[in-house]
């Protein structure tokens, strides 16, 4: 469980394909203090699981379906991520949870620059779309963010925005994405668990109306 405060800017220091999988190694001397085997660390929102570690980096195997369903994919040697050991019973809870499982990838369709800030538009995918609502919580590329504005429900270009601050800026991968790039979205859990229960009622409602009436010959 992470709560989506980044703790250091790390860099993939190497990738090993292994066919359908990789063991991606991150440089991060933060991230891996009092680190030990089996220990979770969100890589840019995405929850892996420290199989080595160095004083400075650490090793971890990504799976067929995670690369399929994030940016790690992507990654080179080289390229920056976000790190977050996981949260510990006890601490503050500043911004909210997160379960470090990617719900799929958004792409940065618009960057409105402010004075000391930044707003980005982003696309929304119709399956992510009822779990993000105006004021409410999302997770891209590990870092927890506000909905500051999201299209109208059932808009044919669905879209979602966030304002960034500049400790943010500064201090996550936020700040150096461009028009096209895509990011890791993990909406907020809560809402995940209220549209699997109402995906349920929907199906037992829909089995209870296509049952046969019994009738009765009087």
């Amino acid at each position: 469980m992470f709560t989506g405060i980044i703790e250091e800017l790390g860099r993939v220091e190497r990738i090993d394909d292994n066919g359908d999988s990789v063991r991606l190694s991150v440089r991060g001397p933060l991230a891996v203090e009092g680190v030990h085997h089996g220990d979770s660390i969100s890589v840019s929102g995405v929850c892996l699981t420290v199989v080595d570690s160095t004083e400075s980096s650490f090793t971890a195997d990504v799976m067929k379906q995670t690369l399929t369903m994030s940016t790690i994919g992507s990654l080179v040697a080289g390229s920056p991520v976000n790190l977050e050991r996981a949260a510990r019973v006890g601490d503050r809870l500043g911004g909210h949870i997160v379960q470090g499982h990617v719900d799929g990838t958004a792409t940065l369709l618009e960057v409105h620059p402010g004075d000391a800030w930044r707003r980005l538009r982003f696309s929304l995918p119709d399956d992510l779309a009822p779990l993000l609502v105006d004021k409410g919580s999302v997770t891209l590329e590990g870092v927890s963010l506000t909905v500051s504005d999201i299209s109208e429900a059932g808009a044919a270009d669905g879209w979602f925005e966030v304002s960034l601050i500049p400790e943010t800026l500064a201090a996550t991968t936020l700040g150096v994405l461009q028009v096209g790039d895509r990011v890791n979205v993990e909406t907020d859990v809560i809402a995940r668990h209220v549209r699997r229960m109402l995906r349920i009622d929907e199906a037992a409602t829909a089995a209870l109306d296509a049952s046969p009436v019994a009738t009765v010959d009087l």
